[in-house]
């Protein structure tokens, strides 16, 4: 299969009606993030059976027909680690492909490791290691030389094949439904990002009182929109640590926040008003539903207990079961599942994350029988690297 790099409009166009008859499309892209809002495409990887394509957007910047031939039809997207690729995808047309594969998210439920690079998951599964070299590339630069784009095309060389193998994989150990389930909710979560609010992750928040963060999701909605419209990244436009010290202080005087060190230069000194008319807004605005239900205070001291004896249960249960604890879930989920059932769980309308769909059949029903009783834990060889075995007990 050659290798070859479209740099024209007619060429893009060409390849398209020929991926139109492909079952499988392997898709990679490359991308600079540090300078701009939204990741610069910088290239894209393309292999099918009988195409192996560097598409460059710099040369052909209007990729409508490549998004739109990808979203449509009844062939199957294979990606690697792909959150990017979605993304992509959403602010060229808004939409995403149909039949995704994600072969990290595979690789989890066929071994114990996630998340996985990709030379890790080719090298697992494939017996091949992926030509390496040029990861410091700053892919904006022009030309591209031929070890670049040799670099790049390694990235989807192994799509199809890794396809193939975990997709059988996934049908001997019977969890192609589990597979499946994932990717819905992974494409779900994917898609909701892009339009969700997600103030709440700015670090050094997690003390703040209501009205503290009544500012903190002004001052954030404002750096988004500022940078979107500069086309920076958030961090140059205001960093977490002085946006949360504004909130703190609830300084609504441009004089006062400009007397906080690191806001006094140029730029930020022309948006003090800016600043302060939200944290006006912030002072004024609804609290209701800003700090998230909290019961920690009530807990009993058993359920710090159960979740300590708990939550190293978990990596056994998914290493005897060849899947990925990462994948699985967490030991704060552990604890989740622990309260709910005990009855102490600040949102108990809401099913626990180890209490839906595949996650409960590996795990969550071994915590319950845990809790209730019906199943024992016990160490069997203190030298194994699993030491614990979970035993039925028998009714008396």
């Amino acid at each position: 299969m050659s290798t070859s790099t479209i740099t024209s409009q007619d060429a893009l166009q060409q390849l398209c009606g020929r991926l139109q008859s492909a079952p499988i499309i392997g898709i990679d892209t490359e991308f600079v993030s540090e300078d701009t809002f939204h990741p610069e495409l910088c290239l894209v990887q393309i292999a099918t059976e009988s195409d192996f394509v560097a598409i460059d957007p710099l040369a052909v910047p209007d990729l409508t027909c490549l998004w739109e031939t990808l979203v449509n039809g009844t062939h199957t997207t294979v990606l690697h680690a792909g959150r990017e690729e979605l993304n992509f995808f959403l602010r060229g047309i808004g939409a995403i492909p149909k039949h995704l594969f994600d072969v990290q998210i595979a690789a989890g439920f066929s071994s114990a490791e996630y998340p996985s690079s990709y030379s890790s998951v080719v090298s697992r599964f494939l017996g091949h290691q992926p030509a390496k070299g040029e990861q410091r590339t700053d892919w904006r630069r022009r030309p591209l030389t031929k070890a670049q784009i040799t670099y790049a095309l390694e990235d989807v060389r192994y799509l199809q094949p890794l396809f193939e193998v975990l997709g059988k994989r996934l049908q001997s150990l019977d969890r192609a439904d589990w597979f499946a389930d994932e990717m819905r909710v992974w494409q779900a979560e994917v898609v909701a990002a892009n339009s969700r609010k997600d103030w709440r992750r700015v670090s050094g928040i997690g003390k703040l009182g209501p009205r503290n963060l009544a500012i903190i999701r002004e001052l954030w909605t404002w750096r988004q929109e500022e940078a979107q419209r500069r086309n920076q990244p958030v961090r140059r436009i205001l960093r977490d640590d002085l946006l949360v010290e504004i909130a703190k202080r609830k300084l609504d005087s441009p004089d006062q926040i400009l007397a906080i060190r690191g806001l006094d230069r140029g730029s930020l000194k022309r948006k003090a008003e800016e600043l302060a008319a939200c944290v006006a807004r912030g002072l004024e605005g609804p609290v209701e539903r800003l700090v998230e239900s909290d019961r920690n205070g009530e807990l009993p001291s058993q359920l710090n207990l159960l979740g300590q004896f708990l939550a190293p249960a978990l990596g056994t249960i998914c290493r005897r079961a060849e899947i990925a604890t990462n994948l699985v879930g967490t030991a704060s989920d552990v604890r989740e599942l622990i309260a709910h059932r005990m009855g102490l769980s600040a949102n108990s309308d809401e099913t626990p994350y180890l209490a839906r769909g595949w996650r409960a059949q590996i795990v969550g029903h071994v915590i319950d029988e845990l809790l209730t009783g019906q199943r024992s834990i016990r160490i069997c060889d203190a030298h194994s690297e699993d030491p614990l075995v979970f035993e039925m007990v028998d009714p008396v």
